[in-house]
C-alpha cells in the first residue's frame, strides 16, 4: 500500500511537528557529504515531515500511527553519522529524538539516559554529579546524541582502552520500541544487545540506554612528533598495548596532515613531521614518558596541562577519528576518506602506506581488541570519482585489508559484508511491514544477495508519491 502521509500527519498534529521545508530538509540530513558518492546519490532525499517526540509514550504513538498509514519512519539524533544512517531513503517521517535528553539515573559505574541527550552535555552532568564519565564517545562529542552513537557508531575516543562499542561490557542495557499495530517495549541485555546496536534504527527505536561509566580524569592531551611514520605507528601501538598506562586516545597522522590541515598546530611542525595525538591519565604520565624515551626522536610538542603555545589548539580528540577528515575538508572540499581494519599487523600498515602514497595520507586510530590491539585506518583520500574509489577499495582488499566502506549506505556494505542474522530476525519480528529506515538493510530487501559480489548492490529508493496520490 502507498503511504498516507496526510492522514498520519493529521493524527499526530497535537505533537511537535516540523513542516517548514528548510527545517525538514535540515533534519533529513547527516554527514553523508563526507563521501562524494553518497553526496551525489542522496542529496535530493528528504522526509515529508519531522516529528519531535518528548517521551517514550509519544514515540509509541508515532510508530503506531505511521504503521497504520504505511508511512516509513527514520530515526535521527544529532545527525553526525557519515554513512547516511539518518537519511530517509523513502521519505515519510523523520523522528527527531533530541527532545528526549534526560539522565534518568546515575549509579556507581553506570548511567541510565534517554537517547537524544547530547554526549558532551551528558558527560558534563556526570562529572559534576558523580565524578564519573562515559567510557567512549565519537569525535563529534559536542553534537552527537547517545542513541545515535549506539545505533550508528562503532567506536571512538576511549576505544584505545575499552575496545569497540559492541564489545562485551560497553553497553549494559537497551530499551527498544517495535513498529507494529501495537508497539511493544522490549528490554535487551547480553547477547540480545546486538539485535539493535549499530542497526541504524532499522528494526526498533531505542528509548532508554544504560551505559557503563569510568572514573573521570583531567586527561593530559598531547601531540607527539616523530621523524618517521613507522616510529609514530609503533609508539601508538605500544602505548595502547601497555596494560599499566591508562589512555583514552592514540591517533597517528602521517606527514603532511598536521602541517597541511591542523591550523593551530601548523607552526609547530613541518610537512615532514608525523604526529601522534594522545590522551593520557595524569597518574600515568611518568610511565608514558618512560615509554616515549625508548623511541629516539619522539618529542612532546604540546601538553594540555602545560600550555606554551600562543593559541590553545582545542581538544586533541577533535583532531582524531572522523574529525581528521573533517579538518581536511575545510581546506579542500573534494577530499574524502576510507575506513580500513589492519589488525595488529604493522608490516601490513607499512606496505599500505608505501603502496598508496599517490592516493591518500595515512591516518590511524589504535583500539584495544580482545587481549591485544588493532589499528583502524581512516586515511584522507585524494579526489576520486566513484570508479576510482571502488578501485582503491579493491586494491586494499587484495592486500587483505578489511574495508568498512563509507561510500555505501547499507548496514552490510559499511559493516562486515554479510547478513547479521540477529538483526534480520529481529526486524522480521519488530518491523513486519519494513517501515523502519527502509533501504538500509540488504538482507531484508534481497535475502538471497550474493556478498561475494559485495558492491554490485545498487538501490536508492524513490521518494514516495505526493500526498494527493498517496492518500487512501
Amino acid at each position: 500500500m502507498k503511504p498516507n502521509v496526510a492522514a498520519a500527519k493529521a493524527e499526530l498534529s497535537h505533537l511537535e511537528i516540523d513542516e517548514n521545508p528548510a527545517t525538514v530538509r535540515n533534519k533529513s540530513r547527516d554527514f553523508f557529504w563526507y563521501s562524494p558518492v553518497l553526496k551525489a546519490e542522496m542529496d535530493h532525499l528528504e522526509a515529508d515531515f519531522v516529528v519531535n517526540p518528548k517521551s517514550e509514550a509519544e514515540v509509541i504513538e508515532v510508530l503506531k500511527t505511521c504503521y497504520k498509514h504505511d508511512v516509513p519512519v527514520t530515526c535521527r539524533g544529532g545527525g553526525t553519522g557519515n554513512y547516511g544512517q539518518a537519511i530517509p531513503l523513502a521519505g515519510g517521517c523523520v523522528m527527531h529524538l533530541t527532545g528526549m535528553n534526560k539522565i534518568k539515573e546515575i549509579g556507581a559505574g553506570y548511567v541510565v539516559a534517554e537517547p537524544g541527550i547530547i554526549i558532551k552535555e551528558m558527560d558534563a552532568e556526570l562529572k559534576e554529579k558523580s565524578g564519573q564519565e562515559l567510557r567512549m564517545f565519537p569525535s563529534t562529542y559536542s553534537q552527537a546524541s547517545l542513541g545515535g552513537f549506539i545505533a550508528g557508531g562503532s567506536g571512538g575516543i576511549g576505544s584505545a582502552n575499552w575496545g569497540a562499542l559492541r564489545d562485551l561490557g560497553n553497553i549494559d542495557r537497551l530499551r527498544v520500541i517495535t513498529m507494529e499495530a501495537e508497539p511493544r517495549a522490549l528490554e535487551f541485555t547480553g547477547e540480545e544487545l546486538h539485535r539493535v546496536s549499530h542497526a541504524y534504527g532499522t528494526n526498533g527505536i531505542i528509548t532508554e540506554i544504560e551505559m557503563p561509566l569510568a572514573p573521570a580524569y583531567e586527561w593530559v592531551e598531547m601531540f607527539v612528533r616523530f621523524d618517521t611514520f613507522r616510529k609514530a605507528t609503533e609508539f601508538a601501538g605500544q602505548l595502547t598495548a601497555e596494560p599499566g598506562i591508562l589512555i583514552k586516545l592514540a591517533s597517528v597522522y602521517a606527514a603532511p596532515i598536521a602541517h597541511k590541515y591542523f591550523q593551530r598546530v601548523k607552526k609547530y611542525v613541518t610537512d615532514q613531521d608525523h604526529l601522534c595525538g594522545v590522551m593520557v591519565a595524569p597518574q600515568s604520565m611518568a610511565a608514558f614518558q618512560t615509554l616515549l624515551n625508548r623511541y629516539e626522536g619522539g618529542e612532546v610538542i604540546y601538553r594540555s596541562d602545560n600550555l606554551e603555545w600562543d593559541r590553545h589548539p582545542g581538544p586533541v580528540y577533535e583532531y582524531g577519528w572522523n574529525h581528521t577528515t573533517l579538518r581536511a575538508l575545510k581546506f579542500q572540499k573534494d577530499l574524502t576518506y576510507l575506513q580500513v581494519r589492519y589488525g595488529d599487523d604493522i608490516e601490513k600498515i607499512m606496505t599500505a602506506y608505501e603502496t598508496f602514497k599517490d592516493d591518500l595520507y595515512m591516518h590511524l586510530e589504535v583500539m584495544r581488541e580482545g587481549a591485544g590491539i588493532s589499528f583502524a585506518g581512516l586515511p584522507i583520500v585524494f579526489p576520486k570519482d566513484k570508479s576510482e574509489l571502488d578501485d582503491l577499495v579493491a586494491k586494499h582488499e587484495v592486500m587483505d585489508c578489511m574495508i568498512f566502506n563509507p561510500h555505501r549506505y547499507t548496514l552490510e556494505e559499511g559493516g562486515r559484508q554479510s547478513t547479521d542474522k540477529r538483526q534480520l530476525d529481529f526486524k522480521r519480528e519488530a518491523d513486519p511491514k519494513g517501515l523502519l529506515n527502509p533501504g538500509k538493510m540488504i538482507s531484508w530487501d534481497e535475502p538471497d544477495f550474493d556478498y561475494a559480489d559485495m558492491y554490485s548492490y545498487v538501490k536508492i529508493l524513490p521518494k514516495p508519491a505526493p500526498e494527493s496520490e498517496g492518500a487512501q
